[in-house]
């Protein structure tokens, strides 16, 4: 049995709600094949309670294979903990005790991976993720903290994380595979490709057909704010509930998935300077992009320029 203890810290429960639409593999699937003992889980486990657990893990009646951590970890005040605690025990502290008894660590979603939303200004809390403090690494544990499988924590980075990633990871970890990381320790095999990559929208992307209000069938990116071009995430190749996404949704993406998740500015704003965003899908230069989005939008169909469907 692989044993796996799931932990809340500063959390919203999204992850929590998340995972339980999870479909490949869904979490009675997860379990069952995989051979998972779910240890404790705030909202699925009955039994001992979580004190209880806690101790059998701590004086090492009970092997912990893994370790998830939902929630960003608040240190405040003052280094204290004491926003975030457990029977008065400040919850960082006992994060920072199961942690090195832990296979592997991971961070479910960005709060726990980078801070995410608590962590933006101007965060009275202090809280930030387990390895990381928004895009610089450090976090909790600090930057050269490692598990005993040898790898940082692994982020599984979204707001909420993306069900299917968190099960498939869970999966892979409980199989004893290794999982390739990111820059931003995200498993490589789910946060390889950009949101904007499955995009119903890509056409309009294409030749600049871009939408100045919600409503339409354009592209978000020039004017609403969406970053699907410039976030790595599994959104738009492997659909929420097996059926959409934000931008599928008319919805711009925010992302999510990114450390500077939620930025410190309107989501539904794109930044310009003059007509020309500030900032570009990666790898892009400023001025072959313009140039070729003005040649691109005098080729543009009368089809996608009237946001008609294909026939």
């Amino acid at each position: 049995m692989t044993t796996l203890m799931w932990m809340q810290t500063g959390a919203c429960s999204g992850e929590s709600m998340a995972l339980l639409c999870a479909d490949r593999p869904n979490l009675e699937n997860l379990l069952r094949q995989y051979a998972i003992d779910l240890l404790w889980h705030p909202s699925l486990t009955v039994g001992d309670g979580f004190g209880a657990v806690l101790a059998r893990v701590l004086s090492g009646d009970i092997p912990l294979d893994i370790l998830c951590i939902e929630g960003s970890l608040m240190t405040g005040p003052n280094g204290t903990g004491q926003f975030d605690t457990f029977k008065g025990r400040a919850k960082i502290d006992i994060v920072r005790e199961l942690a090195p008894r832990a296979r592997h660590v991971v961070a479910m979603g960005t709060c726990a991976a980078f801070g995410g939303v608590h962590a933006s200004g101007p965060n009275p809390t202090d809280c930030t993720g387990l390895q990381f403090r928004r895009d610089q690494p450090g976090g909790l544990l600090g930057a050269d903290w490692r598990a005993a499988s040898g790898q940082p924590v692994i982020n599984v980075a979204g707001c909420p994380a993306h069900p299917n990633t968190m099960t498939k990871v869970l999966a892979l970890l409980a199989s004893g595979e290794t999982l390739p990381l990111d820059a931003l320790n995200r498993p490589a095999p789910f946060f390889a490709s950009l949101v904007h990559q499955g995009c119903t929208r890509n056409e309009y992307h294409e030749y600049d057909i871009e939408e100045e209000s919600f409503g339409g069938r354009g592209c978000m990116f020039f004017s609403l704010g969406c970053r699907g071009p410039q976030t790595v995430a599994p959104c738009n190749s492997d659909l929420w509930n097996g059926h959409s996404s934000k931008t599928r949704a008319g919805v711009p993406c925010f992302g999510c998935t990114s450390p500077d998740f939620p930025p410190e500015r309107d989501l539904f704003v794109t930044p310009r300077i003059g007509a020309v965003p500030k900032f570009l899908p990666p790898g892009v230069a400023r001025a072959k992009y313009m140039a070729y989005k003005n040649l691109a939008r005098a080729a543009a169909p009368e089809r996608v320029v009237k946001r008609e469907m294909e026939p």
